[in-house]
């Protein structure tokens, strides 16, 4: 099978790959299957977000970004039975002279305390290191989000700061644990 990302990654029982124009319904199926489970973890969704053609527009703009190498918006899938276990979005790409992203990622509320959002999100940030050429992987999280802040310290990210107010989440400002993951393999492209 071809995907027109090139990202395909696949370890154990779980496949993160990059989202396609067609997984429309799958993942507007995702979000509205976990809405309730998301909505205190999340920024407020309009209607649209929640719908197949909410997301095939969102798809449209997310390629584009992609071909641009500025974003990167992956889909973790179970490989028994295709379903959708949760995301993983790259963001903010800057490369010369910070190579460096913004990570986030949701998990379905079934899906939990498995460690395939930890497997996942190892095989997302190797991909990003190895292929993509970044040095830092940044993230944040919410000072009450145990379960992200496990995740994070396991994959070796390590917490740099705490921004106040920093995202307006489920229509309040939440303050943000701040962390990052540097790639000590990092070497200089030589196409520069």
């Amino acid at each position: 099978m071809t995907f027109y990302s090139g990202i395909y990654l696949e370890r154990e029982q779980v496949v993160v790959r990059a989202a396609e124009p067609d997984d429309a319904t799958l993942i507007s199926t995702y979000f509205s299957d976990n809405r309730e489970y998301l909505k205190p973890w999340e920024p407020t969704r309009e209607a649209d977000f929640f719908t197949p053609f909410g997301w095939q527009k969102k798809l449209v703009k997310l390629h584009e970004l992609h071909k641009l190498g500025l974003g990167y918006y992956l889909l973790i899938i179970d490989a028994r039975d295709q379903s959708m276990l949760g995301t993983i979005s790259f963001s903010n790409l800057t490369r010369y002279p910070l190579y460096a992203c913004t990570v986030g990622y949701s998990l379905a509320q079934t899906a939990q305390g498995r460690g395939i959002m930890r497997q996942a999100l190892l095989m997302a940030c190797q991909y990003m290191f190895e292929v993509q050429n970044m040095h830092r992987i940044q993230a944040a999280y919410m000072p009450k989000n145990a379960r992200s802040e496990n995740v994070l310290k396991a994959l070796g990210f390590v917490q740099e700061g705490l921004a106040k107010d920093y995202l307006l989440i489920d229509g309040h400002w939440q303050d943000h644990v701040l962390v990052s993951l540097v790639n000590s393999n990092w070497k200089m492209n030589q196409t520069l």
